[in-house]
């Protein structure tokens, strides 16, 4: 199954990772539990990056300190859960490591006609880069763990007219712990959390002080975001968290910021202030600073003349 390193393999079914991994054909063509407590699946016989064509929860016993958190690393050092949503890229560093736990994927057809077909796009961990793990105490594993088992007793001891109600029922009961445990994660992660948001400040105020700043256009989400090494919907979540804001408005801050620093300390003119500040029509940023200030540009510089 190796492929060039550099080019992602698809899968899009489940029965082709089970072929891929060495393991008999799924029970159920939509949903599947793969167990793998004593790292008996070589996962060296996936590509190392690939992209799935389905749903994936995978809970890891043995998640190490390899994963990044931003500019640092995770300090729960045993037991993870990662996500993955259709169509997104994923990939392991180190696929000869241990892998032991359990993953459960599953097709967006399994949820047809369920609302949790709508609601899983609500559940913000499915959007995010793999490396952002959610680590669990020693009580959540437990009750992760037991969920779990009670997908693999329902997917292994029968399949009848009522296994899709209640599989999804249970997948539904896993992702709302889930949600849980990834909101306690901002709190128990809040000096890191910290650090990223002082970060964050130092980067709005090299783009905005830089020399070559015209031009570039007003900074984005992502751009701060790849900059932290975070995902653009992490770092939304954690700064809303941290601060009440999203990363927009913490964007939209600096820039009124920065236009009140000019509009009171220079002669430049309104179209000159939004172009130094990455506008290019400076009618999109007198609306931005009239909506975040209750006065336009010149009635602000007027209150320091």
């Amino acid at each position: 199954m190796k492929t060039k390193e550099n080019t992602p393999h698809k899968f899009d079914s489940l029965s082709a990772v089970h072929q891929a991994l060495g393991l008999p054909q799924p029970q159920h063509p939509l949903v599947s539990f793969v167990k793998n407590t004593d790292n008996q699946i070589d996962y060296t016989r996936l590509p190392s990056l690939n992209i799935l064509n389905f749903y994936k929860i995978s809970f890891r016993m043995n998640l190490s300190g390899k994963v990044k958190y931003g500019q640092g690393y995770y300090d729960f050092n045993d037991g993870g859960i990662l996500f993955a949503a259709p169509n997104q890229l994923i990939g392991s560093a180190d696929y000869a490591g241990d892998h032991s736990g359990y993953s459960l994927i599953f097709q967006p057809d399994f949820l047809w006609n369920y609302p949790l077909a709508r609601k899983i796009k609500q559940y913000g961990f499915f959007s995010y880069l793999s490396s952002e793990a959610l680590h669990l105490s020693e009580q959540e594993k437990t009750t992760i763990l037991s969920i779990f088992k009670l997908i693999e007793e329902e997917l292994n001891s029968r399949i009848d007219d009522f296994s899709q109600d209640v599989v999804i029922s249970q997948i539904e009961l896993l992702l709302n712990c889930c949600n849980r445990f990834y909101k306690r994660q901002f709190i128990t992660r809040k000096v890191v959390n910290n650090d990223i948001l002082l970060r964050l400040e130092e980067i709005l105020n090299e783009y905005f002080d830089g020399k070559k700043m015209t031009g570039k256009g007003t900074p984005t989400v992502r751009y701060l975001s790849e900059k932290l090494n975070l995902s653009p919907n992490y770092l939304s979540d954690m700064l809303r968290n941290l601060t009440g804001q999203s990363a927009q408005q913490h964007i939209h801050n600096k820039i009124i910021e920065k236009a009140k620093e000019k509009l009171s300390a220079t002669n430049l003119s309104v179209s000159e202030i939004a172009y130094e500040l990455g506008f290019e029509h400076s009618q999109s940023f007198s609306t931005l600073f009239k909506n975040k200030t209750n006065l336009s540009p010149l009635e602000f510089r007027k209150t320091f003349n």
